[in-house]
């Protein structure tokens, strides 16, 4: 008996019948078993650090808990010092009132005091430049008055003169008249004393002599006299007028003898100058002669 192509035989069905799971199905089981495995592991370690960090987390919480404290403490601390620097602030601020106050008042005085010197200052220096230009008035007036004493000095200096005394001495400057005299005063060179003696049997005193006038000759102008000096008389007859007359006294330097000078001569007298050295000790007049 032949069979139908589209059949399938008893055995064949039975081979069919009798088959195991598919293969995919174990294959399946195999990966839900390695992705449990995988998802155990994945938890396992994601326990582990969520564990890890919740401890971090707490060891932070518990040194940023410490240093809250601390904060605290500080913060304590400053709001203490906040007070009492807020009662300073308030004593500080009273005083730098008051020493504004002070400062205002210093500045006003300085400020009167400064305009009050600033006048005197200008007072002083308006009467300052009035006194400067009187003085230089007055020293413009001197200026002329000394070259007018030059003018003379050298007009004087021209008329003075020196010569030979009679004893061979040179004599200081020579005086003619009494101006002359008064000048060789202002030299200061030597001591001046001016005299005018008459004819008479008693001597004048001069200076730290005596002289006695013997006789006057007015046309010749020649003249007598007789010095009575460290208690001894010296003649000298016949002199000229202008003629230095010397002699020596006691305590004076031989270089320096005493010197009379007679400019004039009258009538039965004579008028001139005697001429000490500076140095001279004054000498003891004579005792007069008798009469």
């Amino acid at each position: 008996m032949s069979t139908s192509p589209n059949v399938p035989d008893a055995q064949e069905s039975y081979r069919y019948e009798n088959a195991g799971p598919p293969r995919w199905i174990a294959i399946l089981f195999v990966v839900l078993f390695l992705a449990l495995v995988a998802v155990g592991f994945m938890g396992y370690s994601t326990q582990t650090k969520l564990t890890d960090s919740i401890a971090k987390s707490q060891d932070q919480t518990r040194v940023l808990s410490a240093q809250l404290e601390q904060a605290n403490a500080r913060l304590a601390d400053l709001k203490a010092h906040v007070e009492v620097t807020e009662q300073k602030l308030g004593m500080t601020t009273a005083e730098l009132a008051q020493t504004r106050s002070r400062a205002e008042s210093i500045r006003k005085e300085q400020k009167t005091s400064d305009e009050r010197l600033t006048a005197q200052l200008g007072q002083v220096k308006q009467e300052s430049e009035q006194k400067i230009g009187a003085v230089a008035t007055e020293v413009g007036g001197a200026k002329k008055d000394i070259e007018a004493t030059r003018n003379d000095l050298e007009a004087t200096k021209i008329k003075l003169d020196r010569a030979l005394g009679d004893m061979g001495v040179m004599s200081g400057l020579l005086a003619r008249n009494h101006d002359d005299v008064d000048e060789l005063r202002r030299r200061g060179e030597r001591n001046y004393f001016e005299f005018t003696v008459h004819r008479s049997k008693n001597a004048d005193r001069v200076g730290p002599v005596q002289v006695s006038l013997q006789k006057v000759d007015q046309k010749k102008g020649r003249y007598s006299i007789t010095v009575f000096v460290d208690d001894r008389s010296v003649e000298k007859k016949d002199r000229t007028v202008g003629e230095p007359v010397q002699f020596y006294v006691k305590g004076a330097a031989r270089t320096q003898p005493y010197e009379i000078v007679v400019f004039e001569v009258g009538k039965d007298q004579a008028s001139g100058y005697l001429a000490t050295p500076k140095e001279a000790a004054a000498a003891a007049p004579a005792p007069k002669p008798a009469s």
